[in-house]
């Protein structure tokens, strides 16, 4: 259901688009860049919706980035922006602001991680989109939110981790004494992205019950302090995790990662009463300890370490690196891996859509696209303009892409 200002192209859709899906009948205008806001984006697109990432001319940031390229972009970029459309606009320029403008009357969603206050410098706060479209959904995604005293402060990912206590925290299970250790690739912008697109849809359901939009202020540090479970312990204890199991041993049950012959390593876990009975059955012993498991791995090769405590009944797996899990078969059985093809980087695998739908599955059906590569289809088919006025556009800067 859209609410927009122009009813006679609101439903204008890419022929392409598959239908059938959850969010199908939702546009939106995807103003972000980096992992944060392009995850969040991306979820959205997934599941049916019309994702229009718009970008300066020039190409956005994470599409330029340095280091490894793949058909011109970084493989972040690749794997961040499937199933989304591309239009270039300038909206330093009165005529790109313009533009963007007629967009947000035939859109359902406009989302934008952008430090605060840009959106308003440039004319397009949330104050003026709602008056263009009372039923916009304004998504502000930002390090530190959109008020308090950090708020003009810029963030990535690492930095939320830091300040929310998990960057210390997974140190401290190495060692509470020693130095903290940086979580690997970047949960303080995925799991804030994904907060960020679950509260998009609950306010697309407020807005098709009501008809009337909102704003939405996603900080990072936000949502990594709500996934700290640490800082309840904290406020009922006074104490740290690490003091918290010091003093309070849990003692039941054996696990951790543990190294085998082979130089391999497993994941295993029995902490329940049912798991710790039968690792006792699978050693043939009453008492079972850690260094009695780890000694018993260390005689095995990973594969059969993995096989000893899966035919056991205890939770286990493998360690894997990146090359192993995209050859895993029950990964393959899941369907987790699709083949997309991109015009520049040729046939790309990719992982499909994590969440299985009985009704409307989410799925993966374009490669990350290139710059500028939607802009006819976008503005000849949602705007009308014409091939003259897109080369007008074109030759003013308005405009670019690499077709």
């Amino acid at each position: 259901m859209s609410y927009t200002t122009d009813s006679s192209l609101c439903r204008y859709r890419f022929e392409a688009w598959s239908m059938g899906k959850i969010l199908d009948d939702i546009r939106v205008l995807d103003l972000t860049h980096v992992w944060f806001g392009p995850w969040c984006t991306m979820m959205l697109a997934d599941m049916g919706a019309e994702v229009i990432r718009i970008e300066p001319p020039w190409g956005a940031i994470d599409r330029i980035a340095e280091g490894a390229r793949f058909g011109g972009v970084s493989y972040t970029f690749h794997h961040l922006n499937l199933n989304k459309k591309n239009l270039t606009l300038n909206l330093k320029a009165p005529e790109g602001v313009a533009i963007f403008k007629e967009l947000v009357k035939r859109s359902d969603v406009v989302v934008q991680n952008f430090r605060p206050g840009t959106m308003e410098r440039l004319g397009l706060g949330y104050d003026v989109l709602r008056e263009l479209n009372p039923g916009i959904i304004y998504a502000a995604l930002s390090g530190f939110g959109q008020y308090g005293p950090y708020s003009s402060r810029g963030a990535y990912a690492m930095i939320a981790e830091a300040m929310s206590g998990h960057t210390r925290l997974t140190g401290d299970r190495v060692d509470p004494e020693g130095p903290p250790i940086e979580m690997a690739q970047a949960y303080g912008d995925l799991g804030p992205g994904t907060m960020a697109a679950m509260a998009i849809i609950a306010a697309i359901r407020y807005r098709d019950r009501t008809g009337v939009g909102q704003m939405i202020d996603v900080a990072q540090l936000d949502c990594m302090v709500a996934y700290n479970t640490a800082i309840t312990g904290y406020t009922l204890s006074g104490m740290k995790p690490w003091e918290l199991r010091k003093k309070y041993s849990l003692g039941r049950g054996v696990g951790g990662l543990m190294q085998t012959k082979d130089g391999g390593w497993i994941r295993m876990a029995a902490y329940s009463p049912k798991a710790i009975d039968n690792l006792k059955k699978a050693l043939e012993t009453d008492v079972v300890d850690r260094e009695m498991v780890e000694k018993r791995v260390a005689e095995m090769t990973r594969d059969e370490a993995v096989d000893f405590f899966v035919k056991a009944k205890i939770p286990v797996a493998p360690v894997y690196h990146v090359d192993e899990v995209v050859r895993d078969p029950h990964l393959a059985a899941r369907g987790m891996f699709v083949e997309v093809e991109h015009p520049k980087a040729g046939r790309v695998k990719v992982p499909n859509f994590p969440v299985k739908f009985s009704e409307t599955p989410g799925e993966i059906v374009s490669a990350a696209p290139l710059l500028g590569q939607h802009n006819k289809e976008i503005l000849m088919g949602l705007l009308g303009y014409t091939e003259e006025r897109i080369a007008e556009l074109e030759r003013a800067g308005i405009i670019a892409s690499e077709t």
